[in-house]
């Protein structure tokens, strides 16, 4: 009998420590939070159904009562800018301390690559260094959100938590956040948080929920797809047989190896018939075309003296996707990772004095797009450097078909709103920096529906009225082209320029200035978020008089063989920076573009083309990348690309 009451009491103690739910909050309810100033601050998290929560924030408390599934939620009053600040939230029987609170204002900064590029990119590494070393800042913080999609939406999801910036934490920033961010801390000294939700690669329509996208019915097999987790992982696991193959065909097939053996390493290959090339860094593209495959390099360097027992140091900058390196014939590494440098140490023993060789087989299977950034390439032995860019051989080990991709779920409709936007659901903000659109290129002129329909689907689900919108409009991309032509980039930004013009409560920073024609990243974001930043100051924090904008297109007339063209101009100047205006296109009624003459009249341009005597369209900067394009304003801010040939009120579209 007593053994029976024993089980029993040890059932009856067990349940009721079951019964006793941690209170749980969301990653962004956290220690070092960044609270939004100057509104209600809600504040959420699950405890037990029926369980009776205390927030207890600057000695005053809050109570809300958790629903049949265990959810709370409740708002706090209006706060100024300041802290730090502590958060106690009780339960039951259990307490949570939140520390070292601030308040201010916190931007949720979202979209592709370019937003979510951050401090430690190779190249960006390089390029802020300064910045990252005096970059120590309390008052700027980062939450940095996993990457996650999902079926239906989230209730939470993963994150870094909220991390001020410092040299020890830059890394993970956005480069454009940050510089975002500090451009507004300086200039009104209120804490500054940033969510930190982007992912590269990814279309608008993944940011949107299913309701957002109902006007949109060609999306509704992305949806469904989104939404059918079996047959994800089904076309995950086809996916990944198909990489494993190509890598063993990219293996099996290079030329360079017989077997195991690395013939075209050997010091005595005779490469005599292989071509010649300059070279200032190790990549795949051969004769401005890129080799999904192998490439080899090899090249002969001399020492005068050997370094006795000091260890040699070979450097080799950012290669492809990965390489193995050969020194007289001996594989010395082997690297696989595109995205930091490839350095080697060995032992003296391996050179010998006089003539030596140096052999890479360089794979890769990545897309043209991301650039290989020259850094220096050289070999260390003892005082001695000796540079490595310059003339090198090379061969084709193998070319064939770029590596099939990872079935990415993250491309499909809804998919990325379930995973990051809807947990973040409904923390304060002060507004939306967005920086995306470059998967969007190919349904550019669905995007004038696409990108309002996203601004307003946030603005619905945040619940917080029509907050600031800021967005980062296409920057300069891709080769220049030497005649006026179609351009799926310039139909984008016209979208997002038409999106500034019938969406309230917008700004849009124009980079047309600001891109590298081979490389889709441009490091250089401080102009990007500085331009950012002059907009944020006009729109959300109410800088009437400041000018945040360069010239915008507004409207044209035709006067004899000249087309007069109108801005909508904040500083009401217009100027063509380093001489005469660049990248001006006219057409006539044969709806054939040519090069035109342009030049400032007052506050408007004449364009004219002495072979259109009867023109009917102009375009300014029209091209992926109007590299020379220099329309400016006095404020140095740079004309937003334009058409009049496709404008509201105009039907004509040019062929």
């Amino acid at each position: 009998m007593k053994n029976f009451i024993k089980i029993i009491f040890s059932v009856l103690v067990l349940f009721s420590f079951g019964a006793k739910a941690e209170i749980k909050l969301p990653s962004l309810v956290s220690d070092h939070m960044v609270l939004q100033r100057n509104v209600s601050i809600p504040i959420w998290g699950w405890a037990n159904a029926g369980e009776l929560v205390s927030v207890i924030f600057k000695d005053k408390t809050y109570k809300a009562t958790a629903d049949s599934k265990g959810k709370w939620k409740l708002n706090m009053d209006k706060y100024g800018a300041g802290g730090p600040f502590k958060m106690i939230i009780k339960g039951a029987s259990q307490q949570v301390t939140l520390d070292d609170i601030l308040i201010g204002d916190v931007w949720l900064c979202s979209g592709q690559s370019n937003m979510g590029y951050d401090f430690n990119q190779p190249r960006s590494r390089l390029f802020y260094q300064n910045d990252i070393a005096s970059s120590a800042n309390d008052q700027i913080r980062q939450i940095l959100i996993a990457h996650t999609t999902g079926p239906t939406p989230a209730e939470n999801v993963s994150s870094t938590g909220w991390k001020s910036a410092g040299p020890g934490t830059l890394s993970r920033f956005s480069v454009v956040a940050y510089f975002f961010a500090k451009n507004i801390f300086e200039k009104y000294q209120v804490p500054i948080g940033l969510i930190n939700a982007s992912w590269g690669g990814t279309r608008a329509e993944a940011w949107m929920s299913e309701d957002g996208l109902k006007a949109f019915p060609f999306l509704k097999t992305d949806i469904s797809l989104a939404k059918d987790t079996a047959q994800l992982a089904l076309k995950a696991k086809e996916r990944q047989k198909m990489i494993a193959l190509w890598h063993k065909e990219n293996k099996t097939g290079d030329r360079g190896y017989k077997g195991p053996e690395a013939v075209w390493a050997k010091a005595d290959f005779n490469d005599d018939n292989w071509k010649k090339a300059e070279v200032q860094a190790l990549t795949a593209k051969i004769d401005s075309a890129t080799v999904y495959g192998v490439v080899w390099y090899r090249k002969a360097f001399d020492i005068r003296k050997k370094a006795g027992s000091e260890t040699v140091t070979f450097n080799l900058g950012i290669v492809a996707d990965a390489a193995e390196v050969f020194i007289n014939g001996f594989k010395i590494g082997s690297f696989n990772n595109g995205k930091v440098i490839s350095k080697y140490e060995i032992a003296d023993s391996l050179l010998t004095k006089g003539t030596n060789s140096i052999a890479v087989k360089l794979s890769n299977w990545s897309s043209t797009v991301q650039k290989i950034p020259v850094l220096p390439m050289y070999i260390n032995i003892g005082s001695e450097k000796i540079p490595l860019q310059g003339n090198w051989k090379f061969n084709i080990g193998r070319s064939g078909a770029p590596l099939p991709s990872i079935y990415k779920p993250q491309t499909l409709a809804t998919s990325i709103y379930n995973g990051m936007i809807a947990p973040l659901l409904p923390y304060a903000i002060r507004g939306v920096v967005w920086y995306q659109g470059e998967n969007n290129e190919d349904n550019g002129y669905e995007y004038r529906r696409l990108f309002p329909a996203l601004i307003a689907n946030w603005r619905t689900k945040f619940n917080q009225g029509d907050f600031s919108f800021i967005y980062q409009q296409l920057v300069n991309f891709r080769p220049v082209k030497t005649e006026p032509s179609e351009s799926k980039w310039a139909e984008l930004r016209e979208s997002q320029l038409l999106t500034l013009q019938k969406t309230v409560n917008t700004a849009m920073a124009v980079g047309i200035d600001a891109g590298e024609a081979g490389d889709i990243h441009p490091v250089d974001k401080r102009i990007l978020a500085y331009r950012l930043s002059l907009a944020a100051r006009k729109l959300s924090y109410h800088e009437t008089s400041l000018t945040s904008s360069g010239p915008v297109y507004k409207g044209m007339d035709i006067s004899n063989n000249r087309i007069v063209i109108s801005f909508a101009n904040e500083d009401g100047t217009l100027i063509a920076r380093n001489g005469a205006l660049k990248y001006f296109a006219i057409a006539g009624q044969d709806r054939i573009f040519r090069w035109a003459k342009a030049e400032i009249k007052g506050n408007k341009i004449e364009v004219w083309n002495e072979t259109v005597a009867a023109p009917i369209a102009v375009r300014y900067a029209w091209a992926d990348n109007p590299e020379s394009c220099n329309l400016y304003n006095k404020a140095g801010l740079p004309a937003s690309p334009f058409r009049t040939d496709d404008w509201p009120g105009l039907t004509f579209q040019s062929k």
